[in-house]
């Protein structure tokens, strides 16, 4: 094979499949976050409740100063607590299943809350079990998720994101606090963030008066506090560009552009190029090491 033809080739296989440094999410992989601050016993009992051993899963660890980090400014120092107990277990799953949680001992954030923060934080398609040994308010397992799935994808999640994701969970515990039902006050949220994505409000009060026709819509009442704070979070979510809508679209775009280009005649030559490449390079292996 010729020089020439030899860097050619790896070119082209370099520009078909570059080196990333983030890691593929293969579906059924798992990943446990703990709270740093569990006793033997106890963390063990999670690990069993996970049907996991300490020796076969990635485990990541959460602390109390990460929680107060990340929730802080939302909620007082006496609730977030002095002891990171909440812990959970992240199954990846395949594209477009979701994202499905279920809780057992936490008390503050519910299953929907979870779900909706963890969209905003860009989570996606994952089955996650949230638990812990005695009731706890639950505020740990986000960060320990967000945390984890960082260390799974390879991918820094925004530091902003994080925070608007822990908001948006305290808020709607704050909304459910109010007297609104949890299904509601997740739907509103849900709604708010649908409308923003599609309308772009350009000012503060496009974005109050967003918030005050879906809560109207839900028959949900908003006192002034309230609404001041909601308009402060969208704000947030509407400067983080997260496009809530087109996710799927552009991995279909995606996939057709590569089975356009695989079926062409300019695709199948290129391709067959990269095998003889690889063959070529095994064939060189196999001569070195038969000598």
């Amino acid at each position: 094979m010729k020089k020439r033809q030899f860097w050619l080739i790896l070119l082209v296989a370099l520009l078909l499949f570059p080196v990333t440094a983030s890691a593929d999410l293969i579906a059924g992989e798992e990943i446990v976050t703990l709270g740093e601050d569990l006793s033997a016993s106890d963390k063990q009992k999670i690990l069993n409740e996970f049907g996991v051993s300490e020796n076969d899963v990635d485990i990541v660890y959460v602390t109390n100063e990460e929680e107060h980090k990340y929730l802080g400014e939302f909620i007082p120092a006496s609730q977030i607590g002095s002891n990171a107990i909440s812990s959970a277990k992240i199954t990846i799953g395949n594209k477009g299943d979701g994202i499905v949680v279920e809780t057992k001992n936490i008390t503050y954030i519910t299953n929907d809350m979870y779900v909706n923060a963890l969209a905003t934080a860009g989570i996606e398609d994952a089955k996650i079990q949230i638990s812990a040994p005695f009731q706890v308010s639950g505020t740990g397992a986000l960060t320990g998720i967000i945390k984890a799935y960082e260390v799974k994808s390879g991918e820094k999640i925004d530091e902003d994101q994080k925070l608007v994701a822990n908001e948006e969970m305290v808020l709607t515990s704050d909304l459910v606090k109010d007297g609104v039902n949890e299904e509601d006050a997740t739907e509103f949220f849900r709604k708010v963030k649908e409308r923003i994505s599609e309308e772009k409000p350009a000012s503060d009060q496009d974005i109050r008066t967003i918030i005050q026709e879906v809560a109207k819509d839900l028959g949900i009442t908003l006192d002034d506090q309230l609404l001041d704070k909601l308009v402060e979070l969208f704000k947030k979510i509407k400067d983080l560009n997260i496009d809530w809508n087109k996710v799927n679209d552009t991995l279909k775009s995606a996939k057709d552009k590569w089975d356009d280009f695989v079926s062409s005649e300019e695709g199948k030559g290129i391709i067959d190029a990269i095998i003889n490449f690889f063959k070529a390079i095994w064939d060189w292996f196999v001569s070195v090491f038969s000598k």
